[in-house]
């Protein structure tokens, strides 16, 4: 069972809740449940108290899209602190000498829990990979050494806007990147 499965139940439930079909203190009790079920057989009960005995199709609840004003503790699709810190994290380690091997830390770590974490450390590690790979194949040409202190200042600062990025819990690409890394 994954967490997508629970999320699903959850949309349901709040789904009901909207249509006034559950009260508050059912609304956060099923909520309860889905959240700490284990199998697909614990969240059976709660989807069968929705719709009846199983149903042939039920179809998703509508999406509808934080409002912009959404901030804080507990919005929707605004991550906590620990997983802004960590988005951070794999922007600024570039920066204290750990240059592809901070953004790859934190993908294998951090980023197996947190979709947000592993945005951040995926887009920090294939731009990083890019200005390395390109800092080599400019190397080889009389303009490419001019330019690249260029380069690297650039890659100083865009790392840095990514890292200020990531703490305001919202995503940052970098341009002239090839995405290697998905």
């Amino acid at each position: 069972m994954t967490n997508d499965d629970r999320d699903q139940v959850v949309e349901h439930v709040k789904a009901a809740y909207a249509e006034g079909r559950l009260d508050k203190d059912e609304m956060d009790e099923r909520l309860h449940l889905a959240m700490t079920a284990q199998t697909h057989a614990d969240l059976m009960p709660i989807m069968t108290d929705l719709y009846g005995t199983r149903p042939a199709y039920v179809p998703r609840p509508p999406v509808r899209p934080a409002p912009a004003y959404a901030y804080g503790p507990g919005a929707p699709g605004v991550p906590d602190g620990g997983d802004r810190v960590a988005g951070a994290a794999a922007h600024l380690l570039t920066l204290a000498g750990l240059f592809v091997v901070g953004p790859l830390l934190i993908m294998a770590t951090a980023g197996r829990t947190s979709p947000y974490i592993r945005r951040h450390a995926v887009e920090s590690l294939n731009f990083h990979l890019t200005v390395l790979g390109g800092s080599i194949l400019l190397l080889l040409t009389v303009v490419g050494a001019i330019l690249l202190p260029v380069i690297w200042i650039l890659g100083f600062v865009l790392s840095v806007v990514g890292g200020v990025t990531a703490l305001t819990g919202t995503d940052f690409r970098y341009p002239l990147t090839l995405r290697l890394v998905k």
